[in-house]
């Protein structure tokens, strides 16, 4: 027994043109929400115009995202301006809102508020050790079980 379409092909292209031809309502693809992120975690005066204004809608129709994005951009401000004398201003804020996420943020900040207070008013970093520690521990990973000490010396030392 043969399997397979027994109509003709006029009827499938009758069906096809109707289908295509029908007025069927035009949605925009919602932004993804890596696009989204992007767009909160980014300076608002780099974004381009089109962003804006799909970062602006999204805003409007989730409260919870407007919320998340107010606090996400007012850290942003502190940690640029050195402004470490606003954090228990902001952590309040921050409390006050339904915001799981960000009340997990807000516990880890405040189990060591003194140190983040000061690395957010402070000049001096210590980043740069930390990327030559990192960069060691990368080291020591890569040569795990195939070399001694005196190798892994050498390797940090002439890195």
């Amino acid at each position: 027994m043969p399997l397979g379409y027994k109509g003709s092909y006029q009827r499938v292209r009758a069906y096809l043109h109707d289908k295509h031809t029908s007025l069927r309502p035009v949605t925009a693809r919602p932004p993804s929400p890596r696009a989204v992120a992007g767009w909160i975690l980014r300076h608002p005066d780099t974004l381009p115009e089109p962003e804006q204004i799909q970062l602006k809608a999204v805003r409007t129709h989730c409260p919870e995202l407007d919320a998340r994005t107010r606090h996400v951009r007012s850290f942003a401000t502190m940690l640029t301006e050195r402004h470490g004398e606003r954090l228990p201003d902001w952590l309040d804020a921050v409390r006050q809102d339904d915001l799981p996420s960000l009340h997990t943020l807000a516990a880890g900040i405040d189990r060591d508020r003194e140190a983040v207070i000061a690395g957010l008013t402070l000049p001096r970093s210590s980043g740069v050790v930390e990327g030559h520690v990192n960069r060691i521990k990368m080291l020591k990973r890569q040569m795990f079980g195939r070399a001694g000490f005196d190798l892994l010396r050498k390797r940090v030392l002439l890195a």
